[in-house]
This record gives C-alpha cells, sequence and structure tokens, in this order.
C-alpha cells in the first residue's frame, strides 16, 4: 500500500458509545455492530428481523483537528490514460448534506443511501435527486431548452426484501420540492440531518404493480467526511463520500419490515448531463475489518479514464491504494457489462442481481480487498445506452411522473 495521495483539511467526527450501557431499554440489548472491528468478517451472521433495532453509535460534537495525510499536497490532475480522481474542496457544515446548494441549469444532485442486513436477505438503496440524471422528462426539457432541475425531482427507494424487490420513483416538480440546508423535502417524502443522524421518511408508491412504501429509515454515520472527488477532468462532475461508514435502522410499516445492517452514505453533483461526460462507469462498497472500501471506474467521452480505490475507516481516515487488477463478470441480460477490481488470490462472482435495466445493473458480488474477502455492492452504468431512443421510451413506465 501506498501513501494516501488525500489532504484532508477539515475536522472529522469519530463515532463512539460512551459506555456499553447507552442503548436505551427497550432495544435489543448489547448487540455487536455489522462492521467488524475486532478482527472478525466484515459481515456476521445474525437474524434480520428483530423485536428492537439496535440504536445508534453516539456521535459527538466535532473535535478540532482535521485527518493526518502522509503527503502535503492533493492528487494530480488526472492523467489521458487514466489517473486517481483529482480532489477538490473539503466538505462544509450540515455532516456534508447542504440540501439546499444551488444546481446548474442542466445539472443535478443526488444524495445516495445503501444498507445490507448481516446475513444479506435484506437490502434497501434510497437516492434523493434533484435534477433526476435518468429521468426521460428531464432529457426532453433540457433537449427543448428547459431544463430547470429544481422541476425534475424524485425520492428512488428500492427495497429488497429476502427475494421480493419494491421499486418506487416518482417524478415531482418544484411545486413539491421543499428544502433546507438539513432538510430535503420530495412529496409526502423527506429526508433530514440532524447532527448525528440522517432520518428518512419514506412515503411512496411502488411500481410497475402500485403498492404502498412507507417507512424510516435511519442512517448514523460512524464518522463524517464530505471530501469531494472530481470524476471528469474539469471537475464538472463530482462524487462526495459523505458517511462510507455507517450504521443503518430500517423499519418500514408497508410492507411490514424491520431489519438493521451496515450502511454507506454519498452525493454526486455535476453542472451538466452525465451522459456528455461519459460513456460509462463501475462502482463498488464494500465492508472490510478497517472500514469500506470504494472502487470507482469512469469512462470519460474526452478519452481516458478516472479510477480511484479509497479505504475509509471507521475514525473518518481516507487511504489510496493501488488500484486492484479488473476481473470480469457476466454481463446481465440486458448485456450490461460488468466488471470489478479484486485480488488475484481469490475468485469474484455475482451472489445476485439486484437491478436489471436496460441501460444499469446493481448488484451483489463476492470480492476481495487488501487481502479480505467481502461481500460488495456493485453498479455498472452504460450512459451510451442510456441515450438510446428506445431506452428513453421504456423509462417512464418505471419512472413516473407526478404531475401535482
Amino acid at each position: 500500500m501506498r501513501g494516501t495521495d488525500i489532504c484532508v483539511a477539515e475536522a472529522l467526527r469519530p463515532a463512539h458509545r460512551t459506555t456499553e450501557h447507552d442503548y436505551r431499554d427497550d432495544d435489543a440489548a448489547r448487540l455487536r455492530t455489522l462492521v467488524s472491528g475486532d478482527g472478525r468478517g466484515a459481515l456476521r451472521t445474525c437474524i434480520a428481523r428483530l423485536d428492537g433495532l439496535v440504536p445508534a453509535t453516539w456521535i459527538p460534537k466535532p473535535d478540532s483537528g482535521s485527518l493526518p495525510s502522509r503527503r502535503e499536497h492533493t492528487s494530480g490532475t488526472g492523467r489521458a490514460d487514466g489517473g486517481h480522481f483529482r480532489t477538490l474542496g473539503g466538505g462544509s457544515g450540515r455532516g456534508g448534506f447542504c440540501f439546499d446548494a444551488p444546481v446548474t441549469p442542466g445539472g443535478y444532485v443526488w444524495w445516495y443511501v445503501d444498507a445490507l442486513s448481516a446475513d444479506a436477505r435484506y437490502g434497501l438503496t434510497i437516492i434523493g435527486f434533484i435534477g433526476s440524471v435518468f429521468s426521460p422528462y428531464y432529457a426532453l426539457a433540457r433537449r427543448r431548452g428547459r431544463g430547470d432541475p429544481l422541476d425534475h425531482c424524485a425520492l428512488n427507494v428500492a427495497l429488497y426484501n429476502d427475494g421480493r424487490k419494491l421499486w418506487a420513483m416518482t417524478e415531482r416538480g418544484r411545486s413539491r420540492l421543499h428544502r433546507t440546508a438539513s432538510t430535503l423535502g420530495i412529496g409526502p417524502s423527506t429526508m433530514t440531518w440532524d447532527d448525528d443522524v440522517l432520518t428518512i421518511r419514506i412515503e411512496e408508491t411502488a411500481v410497475p404493480i402500485p403498492s404502498s412504501l412507507r417507512g424510516i429509515v435511519r442512517v448514523y454515520p460512524k464518522a463524517l467526511i464530505g471530501r469531494a472527488f472530481a470524476l471528469d477532468e474539469v471537475g464538472n462532475h463530482r462524487w462526495k463520500a459523505i458517511a462510507p461508514c455507517a450504521h443503518v435502522e430500517v423499519q418500514m410499516s408497508r410492507p411490514t419490515v424491520r431489519w438493521h445492517g451496515s450502511g454507506y452514505v454519498d452525493s454526486n453533483s455535476g453542472n451538466a448531463p452525465l451522459e456528455d461526460a461519459f460513456h460509462a462507469w463501475t462502482w463498488s462498497r464494500a465492508d472490510l475489518r478497517r472500514g469500506t472500501v470504494v472502487l470507482y471506474d469512469v469512462a470519460r467521452r474526452g478519452g481516458g479514464d478516472g479510477r480511484s480505490a479509497l479505504l475509509f475507516n471507521t475514525a473518518g481516515g481516507i487511504e489510496e491504494f493501488d488500484l486492484p487488477p479488473p476481473v470480469d463478470l457476466p454481463a446481465t441480460s440486458w448485456r450490461i457489462a460488468r466488471q470489478t477490481r479484486a485480488d488475484n488470490a481469490h475468485p469474484s462472482r455475482v451472489v445476485k442481481t439486484l437491478e436489471n435495466a436496460p441501460f444499469y445493473a446493481r448488484s451483489l458480488i463476492t470480492t476481495s480487498a487488501l487481502g479480505e474477502r467481502a461481500l460488495a455492492i456493485h453498479e455498472s452504468l452504460s450512459l451510451d445506452r442510456f441515450r438510446s431512443g428506445l431506452v428513453q421510451a421504456m423509462l417512464p413506465f418505471r419512472m413516473p411522473r407526478h404531475r401535482n
């Protein structure tokens, strides 16, 4: 492993309980966190459905100081043959969320959350979009010169419930958007940051067969980072790691399901459509004993690739490490290519395809990073495929638009 290229200049907030008795009296007693710190596997076997949920790891108020780095400058601007992502400015207040940040016409911002139960029977992803990048309505509006991102917002919820999947992504206009620095409201659903917990209240309708999706998801970061990275060479498209190591509690009333697990939070933003800058990308995150590994590969339209291999530890530290060699995985039934990076010592394989769309795939894979076997959430995106007229015509069946 080589020294980090990342110089973080902001205060970070480690998370810990003051005593082992800080749990509420009515919660399941003394259950261990899912991301191991005691030398065992990254994912532990336990019962996903519980009568009581493990409460949050408590996060104290920020301390002064910043993340130490072994180098005194940020990484380079990227090379045509594909270098590591260039780091941008540090995070800001509100835990790095800043839901009221300006969005450029034709641009976008989204906040992404995922979680996986310890036995991998249950999972979810939640994405709050302003300027919904995969919206056929937004794409049409941009072509007509009316690309107002505030008029194309959605909360995407995908709930993977022990073999059953529910999906919701209803687009809404600016009249149904409410946002402050700490709250994002899209229609009846909200994301709220309260200094130590992100609370997501879901009231959505799943498609294509209408069914109710209601519940509360709470995300407890183990540390806040907020460091931004440029995905393209000029910084028009940015990825910000907010809470790569987190604990998540899921309490859904419709359907009735309750579980807890390891989680992850990040954000992407841009000043222009994704498909104008990239051919494709792959992304994955996996829990290791030392923290969360994130692998990112983007194919840029201007030539060259961007790549990053980062380890985020539970204290808020960031380490850049040598990119593992590429590993081809089976393509989806829509012929979306899937590739990851993994140590040569262990084979990688697809455990389950969670989403199988004409331009996108989300998968659960086994992999190996930094000498450790892990289960990873993996995404493959083909923006060339997304651009096609046929795919654009298919999208409204999965992404209805609410006219109010």
